[in-house]
């Protein structure tokens, strides 16, 4: 399809409007691109949805369904029939947006505008803009290049971070503590909530389905941007994936080597917040059980036959029971005790119960003990 995106997206030479007035460069650093304010990809809703810079707006210039028959006309007829069918559909798209979206934009508003390359869907966008009075700029290179930032950023950046790994066993409530953390204003990077996933076979998260591999590291680009070097910057002691979605090599990497802190909570406390965090799985006796047969590979069939009677016997702390102590558990300790150096000897925190208030004292004992 590449060939077919030359009529309207510059897969040949990009489509430049002298005097390339408000044409940006990369790199841009987060708090360049908040200078802005707003971002516009004018890419198709598909392409966005992949993944975009931060807090882009969708405002394609062709939807998804015209760029196919635009890039189709220009394989089977014709560029020029391309070009000429796809300007009068970028011409009506940006009418209607400067009806709609721009409508009540002042004239002081400054927005940055990128495509695929920075071809021809932001550049015919941005003089638009410009013709009409407001300081639009185009992103030079557009999405193409800003990806290889973030990827080339995302080596460097977590080695100029200190990182000091939450760890404990599943269903000692870390991501609480990390909400804790964070509601004291301390450096939080949550991953699992940056992946939707809490990082096991039965980790989805209800109607919520994880984000793309890129989308997911744009996501941690922005994070680790908003960072100081000076202060550290809490994370769970994740693995190196994370339902579908990897921990980029650098970050994971930083974090095996960090300051460890272990979250410590008796077994029927664990129990509680387990089910409080699988109350979908609960509710939905179908997904549980085709949940439970995917650790069939790892399990005896005598083994899950029973962890199925007790979800159908509606047994749920004597399941959610055996599952921490003969799965997750095991699993826990192999994985954690070889990447996490520091877990062998680390500062331990008791939890004292599951309220806010339990949650609150340990990230006040934490953040004392790490930062005195």
């Amino acid at each position: 399809m590449s060939d077919a995106l030359e009529a309207i997206d510059g897969e040949a030479p990009p489509v430049r409007f002298p005097p390339r007035a408000g044409l940006v460069r990369l790199p841009l650093s987060l708090t360049a691109l908040r200078q802005f304010d707003d971002i516009i990809d004018a890419r198709t809703p598909a392409e966005w949805a992949l993944d975009r810079l931060p807090n882009a707006l969708s405002c394609p210039v062709l939807s998804d369904t015209e760029r196919v028959k635009v890039g189709t006309l220009y394989k089977q007829v014709s560029r020029f029939e391309a070009k000429r069918r796809g300007a009068a559909l970028v011409a009506r798209n940006i009418a209607c947006m400067l009806e709609t979206v721009f409508a009540d934009k002042p004239k002081s508003w400054r927005p940055l505008v990128y495509c695929w390359r920075g071809g021809a869907r932001s550049g015919a966008l941005t003089h638009i803009l410009r013709q009409v009075g407001w300081d639009a700029a185009q992103l030079e290179g557009g999405y193409k290049q800003w990806r290889v930032q973030v990827v080339r950023d995302l080596v460097q950046m977590p080695s100029q971070l200190q990182f000091i790994a939450i760890g404990g066993r599943t269903g000692s409530g870390k991501t609480r503590l990390l909400d804790a953390l964070a509601a004291r204003g301390e450096q939080v990077l949550d991953l699992e909530g940056l992946a939707a996933h809490r990082g096991s076979v039965l980790g989805n998260l209800p109607d919520q389905p994880q984000p793309t591999q890129k989308f997911f590291e744009s996501c941690i680009w922005r994070q680790l941007s908003q960072f100081s070097a000076e202060r550290p910057v809490y994370v769970e002691a994740e693995s190196k994936k994370i339902g579908m979605l990897r921990v980029p090599d650098s970050l994971i990497e930083s974090m095996w080597k960090s300051r460890c802190v272990e979250l410590v909570a008796p077994l029927p406390v664990r129990v509680v917040l387990l089910r409080n965090e699988y109350a979908h799985l609960i509710a939905d006796p179908a997904l549980l059980t085709f949940k439970l047969n995917c650790l069939a590979p790892l399990h005896s069939r005598k083994t899950i036959d029973d962890w199925l009677a007790r979800a159908a016997g509606g047994d749920w702390d004597g399941l959610v029971g055996e599952l921490l102590s003969s799965h997750y558990d095991p699993a826990y300790s192999r994985s954690m005790g070889r990447n996490y150096a520091d877990l062998a000897t680390p500062l331990r925190i008791e939890l004292s119960g599951i309220d806010e208030q339990a949650f609150s004292a340990a990230a006040t004992q934490i953040v004392r003990a790490t930062q005195a």
